[in-house]
């Protein structure tokens, strides 16, 4: 028999109070539980960033963290990142701009991902956000137009 917790998680703003064993991945849940699917499942490992969530402010991968850990704590996803008015954040709006993104697949991790990198203030040159990115793989290749969404997102928070 399998070891049931109640965990209280605070996503996008929004209060769930969850029943979960303690194994659970925050990406299984979101996906599973929530149906916030925008957070992808990619490797599963850790290594593509496909998964990449705000928890209080910083990148976390959701396959990597218990979503036992982040129990209280304020997460932020993809579907998160809009105004409530539906107003895109800068850096999705960047990465339509500069057509960054094919597939698609691996783009809520680069935009979580870009994000954090614009906050954190690693986005001063293009070899600086092709640095502080390298987490995030895109099978498709739309690295350079990433990096123009990036430099442009980070100069329109800037201003």
């Amino acid at each position: 028999m399998t070891s049931q917790t109640t965990i209280h998680l605070i996503i996008n703003g929004h209060d769930h109070e969850l029943q979960i064993e303690p194994r659970v991945t925050l990406l299984d849940t979101l996906r599973d539980r929530l149906d916030l699917t925008g957070t992808k499942k990619g490797c599963d490992q850790g290594q593509c960033g496909a998964c990449t969530v705000h928890v209080e402010g910083q990148r976390v991968l959701a396959c990597l963290t218990l979503a036992a850990q982040v129990e209280g704590r304020e997460i932020t996803t993809i579907e998160g990142l809009a105004g409530d008015d539906g107003t895109l954040n800068a850096v999705q709006a960047a990465f339509l701009d500069q057509d960054a993104f094919q597939c698609g697949y691996c783009t809520p991790g680069q935009i979580m991902s870009a994000v954090g990198c614009i906050r954190e203030g690693h986005a001063g040159s293009d070899d600086e956000i092709r640095e502080y990115m390298a987490g995030n793989l895109c099978r498709c290749g739309a690295y350079p137009h990433i990096v123009a969404a990036v430099r442009q997102a980070a100069l329109e928070v800037a201003s």
